[in-house]
């Protein structure tokens, strides 16, 4: 880096720079979700897109500033993941276009780069909503066209963007209703400013390993998506609850930690935590003992992540599909799946090539490119089965040859919906349509636990409390499965339907949800009510009525 301008090797290092500190705060962007229920990811989605972005130019040596952006920005549209890691990629795409045929970056490179990347990112959204990363990265732009007419230094311009930054994310919720009924901020938004104030951070010659201190409910705590931060030499998942001691501090708390492993979440609730931390072989004790010193331990867990990596990955072998055997011409479908149970009803109705993937664990553009390009045949439907996907797939569609209709299915429901109108014969445009029309046909609800205490929508939820969404909007909080399934179903009008399917979650015993599906029955004597194993997780049903 050297001031006055920035050049390729020094772009490198800012990207490195705002991906480790990223990294080590991606639970608290995680932990900014509207919606009281288990799936944050905006955070981890962000990550995974930058962590491409920078696996892309790891080993480049360019000098030159703008080959190098492109190179980054080419590793973001393909590992881009969920909305905001598609808009980020997004971002990258624009910052790399207005820098086409530079060697270095001065003030005013730095700004227009700024401008052509909010430009890019909002012409890539349908229909724009202020209050998000979007605003972040307009209000970001703004600030370096001053800064750049009242500097010729790049790194004066970026520090007073990550200034503006700071303050638009404390905005997002004046322009944003939802996000003031939550209490949060918008989480992409705050992934976005950790990617610039890394830069900074870095410049400055501060840590981008020491968290921010974020201690999330017990009940949000996601521990099965934790696997995804293994690393090389941390064998051991540790997870102790306790009660700390009078005098507790989290900052020495989470210090201590740092010395002894990694993938540190720390959870809190009434008084007890929870503490989760990731630790070679010869140090899978010292959390305990630590631990120990500070409060009175009630629990203790501890696992050996290889051997859980491995029965993952004997499932995941032994969960073969019978897919649909495409010929040249044929339309094929790609679907996206939450659940093994589910992946077998969609290779069931014709899908020729499934996607794993839902709630926490949005694929990546790459994902969805390389479940379609090597099939025999130029003619493809893509459907996301999530909200969060949706712009994924539309990425992928703009980045490959062959011909491609997304349909914009929002959750399961919709989706096998709309294969049940499937020509593999037929003409794609009016394939596509016909599917696309079936969205409308079905009313789907998703049964989850609160991770929070909250009032949205209208509806008070308790953490901990059973939760029920009708059509994606939060509408039903009970203290009981059943009743928070007898809830949604009134609320949704099933008695004036004729099917309900339940399909129940990889956490709820078979026993379980066939009792529930039997109360339903006695309530529902005129419906026809089907139940079928999804394997989804975090969500006890997902329920379908048509």
């Amino acid at each position: 880096m050297q001031r006055k301008f920035i050049d390729g090797l020094a772009l490198k290092q800012l990207v490195e720079a705002g991906l480790t500190w990223l990294r080590t705060n991606h639970q608290i962007v995680n932990a900014l979700n509207v919606f009281p229920v288990p799936d944050g990811d905006t955070g981890t989605n962000m990550l995974l897109t930058m962590t491409s972005a920078y696996n892309e130019v790891s080993d480049l040596g360019h000098h030159n500033a703008g080959q190098m952006a492109a190179a980054v920005a080419q590793g973001a549209l393909m590992g881009a993941r969920g909305n905001s890691g598609v808009i980020l990629s997004q971002l990258w795409r624009g910052f790399s276009r207005a820098l086409h045929g530079k060697d270095t970056i001065d003030a005013a490179a730095l700004a227009a780069a700024f401008a052509e990347a909010r430009d890019t990112a909002y012409k890539g959204v349908v229909r724009p909503v202020e209050g998000t990363i979007l605003t972040v990265s307009k209000d970001v732009a703004i600030e370096a066209e001053i800064a750049a007419r009242e500097t010729d230094d790049p790194v004066e311009v970026l520090r007073r963007c990550v200034a503006a930054a700071d303050l638009s994310v404390q905005n997002t919720p004046e322009l944003l209703p939802i996000l003031k009924q939550a209490g949060v901020v918008d989480s992409g938004g705050k992934g976005l400013f950790f990617i610039l104030e890394g830069m900074i951070r870095f410049l400055d010659g501060e840590s981008l390993e020491l968290p921010l201190i974020s201690v999330q409910p017990l009940s949000a705590m996601n521990l099965e998506n934790a696997l995804e931060d293994v690393e090389e030499g941390q064998d051991w998942e540790v997870v102790v609850d306790f009660r700390p001691q009078s005098g507790f501090e989290l900052q020495a708390f989470y210090n201590r930690l740092e010395e002894m492993g990694t993938s540190i979440q720390v959870g809190e609730g009434e008084g007890m935590y929870r503490m989760h931390i990731h630790t070679p072989l010869e140090k899978r004790y010292e959390p305990i003992d630590y631990i120990m010193g500070i409060g009175v331990i009630t629990k203790v867990a501890m696992e050996n992540l290889l051997a859980q990596m491995d029965d993952i990955e004997t499932k995941a072998s032994g969960a073969r599909l019978e897919l649909a055997n495409i010929e040249p011409g044929q339309i094929a479908v790609v679907t996206v799946s939450p659940g093994t149970g589910l992946s077998r009803i969609f290779a069931s109705l014709g899908v020729a090539s499934v996607v794993s993937g839902g709630q926490t664990m949005n694929p990546s553009t790459k994902d969805i490119l390389d479940a379609f390009e090597n099939l025999p045949t130029d003619k493809v439907i893509i459907l996301p089965n999530n909200k969060n996907i949706i712009l994924a797939a539309n990425q992928a569609k703009e980045v490959t040859v062959k011909q491609v209709r997304v349909i914009p299915s929002r959750n399961v429901p919709q989706g096998l919906s709309a294969m049940l109108h499937l020509n593999p014969d037929g003409d794609l445009d009016k394939v596509a349509d016909k599917m696309t029309k079936a969205l409308e046909s079905v009313v789907t609800g998703e049964i989850t636990i609160a991770t929070r205490s909250v009032e949205i929508d209208g509806v008070t939820v308790k953490d901990g409390q059973v939760i029920a969404l009708l059509n994606g909007k939060l509408a039903v909080a009970s203290d009981s499965l059943e009743h928070a399934c007898m809830q949604f179903l009134e609320k949704a009008e099933a008695a004036n339907f004729e099917l309900i399917t339940l399909f129940y979650g990889e956490e709820l015993k078979h026993t379980e949800a066939n009792r529930i599906a039997d109360l339903i029955r006695k309530e529902y004597p005129n419906q026809e009510i089907e139940i079928q194993e999804g394997g989804q997780p975090h969500y006890q049903f997902i329920i379908s009525i048509e």
